[in-house]
């Protein structure tokens, strides 16, 4: 009899790529091989993102691509883009599950279902859905979700109607993952949520969490993903910083560089607390790697706010800048708001900023000439070189012959070629 197949694809964010890779180990634990949609796959499961228009149209594509290559595979569509257009996916993509955020824990009860029937179940989610990554899917660097759902109401996302309120996996729980996690081989551990900051556990909070993950013997590096910046405290910062686990790299959101769009986008902070908890890093982390992400084009975002969000970014020490303009969603209060911005004015502005990310990111990668790093090396590219990132989050390219799969090598920058470093092993 044949091993049955199941190709997986994912859109969005890391909380994605975590959870994937639960439906990977649960696949595998029932029979299953993992597969690519070309290779006569039994199931076709798709996680999706609704974050934007533009994402929701991938995944609209993506189902399409999935029934037109495995036209015999059960197509199942799971994920925020499922929990928020079911009825739409429903109606017009002719798939056989889709799976909202709570039914997706139930993915195997669903399965069997459709059997017997075409099978649509969505219902509004308050459990959690504990997931990380696994060898399975040959990641080296492992997401470990600890937070779903959001409590905030940004007047722009639609993310807490498909995932639901915050609520969070209780420390004891993120332990016995980290430890499966680490026993599985992977030396670095990502902690990833929709609002990791908003971590609770009775009176339990996100440092409380992490000096528990530290504690673990066998964990060499520990990152974090997305954290808000008004979570992001000067304790918090310090006590980080006194341990040589966590990595020197953080994604602080920023969304717009002026007061008046970030009150209409009902956002918790000012640019002034902005600016001082960039500040706080760069003192505990004098050489870290910042990201962030902005929103150009908000409804009533004219020239002078734009320039603005500009100005700031240009005077910050962001690394890593990744730019949206803004999409239309309904059911969030900016999906009626008056002002639209013109669809090449937004064009316009994305464009200048990513330029001015990208210039910003290349002179980071200047910054770490003649410096030392360890770095957890992942893979050898199409070019022969071996791939891994910096603590700071830098790509660094290494001439070998040797296997550095999951290995952590001290290396030396020689020379950076635009954001890429190039090393050289230290003896």
């Amino acid at each position: 009899m044949n091993q049955k197949k199941v190709a997986i694809e994912t859109l969005g964010c890391r909380l994605n790529i975590s959870e994937s890779g639960t439906f990977a180990d649960q696949f595998r634990e029932r029979g299953y091989a993992i597969g690519k949609l070309r290779e006569n796959v039994d199931v076709v499961l798709i996680n999706t993102c609704c974050v934007t228009q533009k994402a929701e149209a991938t995944c609209r594509n993506l189902i399409r691509k999935a029934k037109n290559q495995a036209p015999k595979a059960k197509i199942v569509v799971v994920g925020c883009y499922a929990q928020t257009a079911y009825d739409d996916i429903k109606k017009n993509l002719d798939v056989d599950l889709v799976l909202g955020s709570f039914e997706k824990s139930y993915l195997f009860k669903y399965l069997d279902e459709i059997e017997a029937t075409h099978a649509i179940h969505v219902e509004k989610n308050k459990n959690f859905f504990s997931s990380r990554s696994t060898k399975a899917e040959g990641h080296t660097r492992a997401f470990l979700k600890i937070q779903d759902g959001c409590n905030y109401v940004c007047s722009y996302c639609i993310i807490p109607r498909a995932r639901g309120e915050s609520r969070s996996l209780p420390v004891h729980e993120v332990l016995k993952e980290a430890t499966l996690v680490i026993d599985e081989g992977f030396k670095e551990i990502i902690i990833t949520g929709v609002n990791i900051g908003d971590y609770k556990d009775g009176d339990k909070n996100l440092l409380d969490l992490t000096n528990a993950l530290l504690l673990l013997k066998k964990l060499e590096r520990l990152r974090l993903s997305s954290i808000e910046p008004n979570m992001l405290t000067k304790d918090f910062l310090q006590t980080l910083a006194s341990n040589h686990k966590v990595m020197d790299h953080f994604h602080v959101p920023l969304q717009s560089g002026d007061d008046e769009i970030l009150q209409k986008m009902r956002r918790k902070y000012e640019v002034k607390d902005y600016e001082q908890v960039i500040k706080n890093i760069k003192a505990y982390f004098p050489n870290a790697g910042v990201g962030a992400d902005v929103i150009v084009g908000f409804p009533g975002e004219t020239n002078q706010h734009y320039q603005n969000t500009k100005k700031l970014i240009e005077a910050l020490p962001i690394t890593h800048l990744h730019v949206f303009p803004f999409s239309k969603r309904k059911k969030t209060l900016a999906f009626s708001m008056p002002d639209e911005v013109n669809d090449k004015v937004k064009k316009d502005r994305v464009l200048e900023l990513i330029e001015i990310g990208e210039k910003k990111l290349i002179q980071f990668a200047k910054d770490q000439e003649g410096k030392t790093f360890k770095v957890l090396f992942e893979k050898r590219n199409k070019n022969g070189f071996f791939e891994g990132f910096t603590s700071n989050f830098l790509n660094v390219l290494l001439e070998t012959k040797e296997d550095l799969n999951n290995q952590i090598i001290k290396v030396k920058i020689k020379k950076a070629v635009r954001d890429d470093l190039l090393g050289e092993i230290v003896q």
